[in-house]
Protein backbone atom coordinates (compact mmCIF):
# COMPACT_ATOMS: atom_id res chain seq x y z
CA UNK A 1 0.00 0.00 0.00
CA UNK A 2 2.88 2.39 0.74
CA UNK A 3 4.15 2.32 -2.89
CA UNK A 4 0.65 2.87 -4.22
CA UNK A 5 0.02 5.72 -1.80
CA UNK A 6 3.35 7.32 -2.73
CA UNK A 7 2.52 7.05 -6.41
CA UNK A 8 -0.97 8.53 -5.99
CA UNK A 9 0.36 11.33 -3.77
CA UNK A 10 2.99 12.19 -6.37
CA UNK A 11 0.35 12.27 -9.09
CA UNK A 12 -1.89 14.53 -7.01
CA UNK A 13 0.99 16.84 -6.12
CA UNK A 14 2.29 17.22 -9.69
CA UNK A 15 -0.61 19.36 -10.86
CA UNK A 16 -0.72 21.46 -7.73
CA UNK A 17 3.00 22.25 -8.05
CA UNK A 18 2.48 23.52 -11.58
CA UNK A 19 -0.29 25.83 -10.39
CA UNK A 20 1.79 26.95 -7.39
CA UNK A 21 4.79 27.81 -9.61
CA UNK A 22 2.64 29.70 -12.10
CA UNK A 23 1.08 31.68 -9.26
CA UNK A 24 4.49 32.96 -8.18
CA UNK A 25 5.73 33.96 -11.63
CA UNK A 26 3.51 36.98 -12.11
CA UNK A 27 6.64 38.83 -11.03
CA UNK A 28 10.10 37.91 -12.29
CA UNK A 29 11.96 35.39 -10.11
CA UNK A 30 15.01 33.20 -10.33
CA UNK A 31 15.01 29.58 -9.21
CA UNK A 32 16.19 29.98 -5.64
CA UNK A 33 13.88 32.93 -4.94
CA UNK A 34 11.02 30.87 -6.33
CA UNK A 35 11.84 27.97 -4.00
CA UNK A 36 11.97 30.40 -1.06
CA UNK A 37 8.68 32.03 -2.06
CA UNK A 38 6.92 28.68 -2.35
CA UNK A 39 8.37 27.36 0.91
CA UNK A 40 7.28 30.59 2.63
CA UNK A 41 3.73 29.66 1.63
CA UNK A 42 4.13 26.09 2.87
CA UNK A 43 4.77 24.49 -0.52
CA UNK A 44 7.92 22.39 -0.57
CA UNK A 45 9.59 21.83 -3.91
CA UNK A 46 13.00 20.36 -4.63
CA UNK A 47 15.26 22.08 -7.13
CA UNK A 48 15.44 18.76 -8.98
CA UNK A 49 11.68 19.09 -9.50
CA UNK A 50 11.54 22.84 -10.07
CA UNK A 51 14.02 23.25 -12.92
CA UNK A 52 12.58 20.53 -15.18
CA UNK A 53 9.13 22.01 -14.48
CA UNK A 54 10.34 25.49 -15.46
CA UNK A 55 11.88 24.10 -18.67
CA UNK A 56 8.59 22.36 -19.50
CA UNK A 57 6.58 25.53 -18.83
CA UNK A 58 8.97 27.47 -21.03
CA UNK A 59 8.64 24.91 -23.82
CA UNK A 60 4.85 25.26 -23.50
CA UNK A 61 5.29 29.05 -23.86
CA UNK A 62 3.71 29.72 -20.47
CA UNK A 63 6.96 31.12 -19.04
CA UNK A 64 9.86 32.99 -20.55
CA UNK A 65 13.34 33.31 -19.17
CA UNK A 66 16.17 35.79 -19.38
CA UNK A 67 19.68 35.98 -17.94
CA UNK A 68 20.81 38.78 -15.65
CA UNK A 69 24.58 39.05 -15.82
CA UNK A 70 24.93 42.34 -13.93
CA UNK A 71 25.62 40.56 -10.63
CA UNK A 72 28.76 38.57 -9.78
CA UNK A 73 26.77 35.36 -10.26
CA UNK A 74 24.57 35.28 -13.40
CA UNK A 75 20.94 34.37 -12.70
CA UNK A 76 18.25 33.06 -14.97
CA UNK A 77 14.94 34.80 -14.30
CA UNK A 78 11.51 33.46 -15.15
CA UNK A 79 8.20 35.23 -15.64
CA UNK A 80 4.78 34.37 -17.04
CA UNK A 81 4.11 35.22 -20.65
CA UNK A 82 0.78 36.85 -21.50
CA UNK A 83 -0.40 33.43 -22.62
CA UNK A 84 0.90 31.94 -19.38
CA UNK A 85 -1.10 34.46 -17.36
CA UNK A 86 -4.28 33.53 -19.25
CA UNK A 87 -3.62 29.82 -18.67
CA UNK A 88 -2.81 30.45 -15.00
CA UNK A 89 -6.11 32.29 -14.46
CA UNK A 90 -8.07 29.47 -16.11
CA UNK A 91 -6.22 26.77 -14.14
CA UNK A 92 -6.78 28.71 -10.91
CA UNK A 93 -10.52 28.93 -11.57
CA UNK A 94 -10.64 25.24 -12.48
CA UNK A 95 -8.73 24.29 -9.32
CA UNK A 96 -10.96 26.43 -7.10
CA UNK A 97 -14.08 24.91 -8.61
CA UNK A 98 -12.76 21.35 -8.34
CA UNK A 99 -11.54 21.83 -4.78
CA UNK A 100 -14.95 23.16 -3.69
CA UNK A 101 -16.66 20.12 -5.21
CA UNK A 102 -14.13 17.76 -3.68
CA UNK A 103 -14.50 19.44 -0.30
CA UNK A 104 -18.24 18.74 -0.41
CA UNK A 105 -17.60 15.09 -1.27
CA UNK A 106 -14.97 14.62 1.41
CA UNK A 107 -17.03 16.41 4.03
CA UNK A 108 -19.82 13.89 3.58
CA UNK A 109 -17.73 10.71 3.58
CA UNK A 110 -18.19 9.94 7.27
CA UNK A 111 -14.42 9.93 7.82
CA UNK A 112 -13.95 13.64 7.41
CA UNK A 113 -11.96 15.89 9.69
CA UNK A 114 -13.85 18.87 8.24
CA UNK A 115 -16.90 18.46 10.48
Amino acid sequence: MSNLLDSLSTELRRGTLTLAVLSQLQTQQYGYSLVQSLEGSGVTIEQSTLYPLLRRLEKQQLVESSWDTTEARPRKYYILTDYGLEVYKELKNEWLSNSKQLYKLLKGDGLSEFD
